[in-house]
């Protein structure tokens, strides 16, 4: 659905828009349009992607109305991934993450309903579940304003809805990359609490459950990925195993905004649930469709996997889960 059409991404010189971009350009859009506010970042981006004629960039902050307007010029669709992901930071500086997370999305969807784009689908955490962080609270604040752009009165056609994701593997900030460079300086791994668990998701599978939402999605439903989840000390053992290393480690606590286990659907989401597969679509919370296809919240520590199957997801990545630093090494 997406051939010859042009794509916009918001925050799309982050991790996840290398792995994004390069599915859209194989998938043959008209236009792979990046916005962000980092010049460093979009330079090294043409050098990656080799300047690849259907590949343009626009410099700005969703945080600027303006910019965001003139960068929606013309888009047929639009993943917005721009955020402040990181929840040490939000929670040192909540007003910065409110300013992104809240009232720059709102910049978007204001922007994408003028400009009458046909699909919207932004990226969402599960941390958006019943959260406890501020960047939890501001993307879950995130999620409803743009679902509500369904109803908006403003609203001449666009689809809007969401995909809620854990973990992925090998992007910025994430676990495994953070363990491997530790390893690989000779450092000893940093784990917060033993116990703790996390959803793991792989580039590809994450991409998939994004094209699949722009394709499928009517407006205002929220798309889950089935994930896997593992203990952080099992993480660390894989990759210590992987490296030749001894396990050794500092147990530092759990830090601010941060919680032992993660949700990736609430309780009072369970009567819109629908079972898709390989993952659940959550109807929109203003209509009738409630398909009760999950009985209970769906929480990372009954979904654990053990290490042998930790170790056959992150322990060889293929191309789609190496960092953007690399990739010029792999392309």
């Amino acid at each position: 659905m997406l051939e010859n059409k042009t794509v916009l991404i918001t925050g799309g010189t982050g991790s996840f828009g290398y792995f994004l971009t390069r599915v859209l350009l194989k998938l043959s859009v008209k236009e792979a349009r990046v916005f962000s506010r980092d010049e460093k970042k979009q330079h090294d981006m043409r050098v990656v992607f080799n300047n690849h004629p259907r590949l343009t960039f626009v410099l700005g902050d969703i945080r600027s109305r303006g910019a965001v307007f003139e960068a929606m010029k013309g888009v047929d669709a639009i993943f917005q991934a721009a955020a402040l992901k990181q929840v040490a930071t939000s929670e040192s500086f909540p007003m910065e993450a409110v300013q992104t997370n809240v009232l720059g999305v709102e910049n978007v969807v204001a922007a994408a309903l003028e400009q009458r784009v046909e699909t919207f689908v932004v990226i969402s955490t599960d941390k958006a579940v019943k959260p406890v962080s501020v960047m939890g609270m501001t993307k879950a604040l995130q999620e409803r304003i743009v679902l509500r752009g369904n109803v908006s009165r403003l609203n001449a056609g666009t689809k809007l809805s969401c995909v809620r994701c854990g973990n992925v593997l090998g992007s910025r900030g994430s676990v495994v990359p953070t363990f491997r460079r530790q390893l690989r300086l000779g450092q000893r791994l940093t784990i917060t609490d033993r116990r703790m668990t996390r959803f793991l998701l792989t580039p590809k599978e994450a991409v998939e459950l994004l094209l699949k939402a722009a394709e499928t999605a009517q407006g205002g439903e929220i798309f889950v990925r089935k994930s896997a989840a593992a203990r952080l000390i099992d993480i660390a053992t894989v990759l210590a195993a992987e490296a030749g290393c001894p396990l050794d480690y500092d147990e530092i606590g759990i830090l601010p905004g941060e919680r032992l286990h993660e949700l990736l659907v609430a309780e009072e989401e369970l009567p819109f649930i629908e079972d898709i597969g390989s993952y659940y679509k959550i109807h929109p919370l203003w209509g009738n469709v409630r398909p009760q296809g999950l009985e209970r919240e769906y929480g990372s520590l009954e979904h654990l996997i053990g290490r042998e199957e930790i170790k056959m997801l992150i322990a060889s990545p293929d191309r789609e889960q190496i960092e953007p630093d690399q990739l010029l090494d792999f392309l």
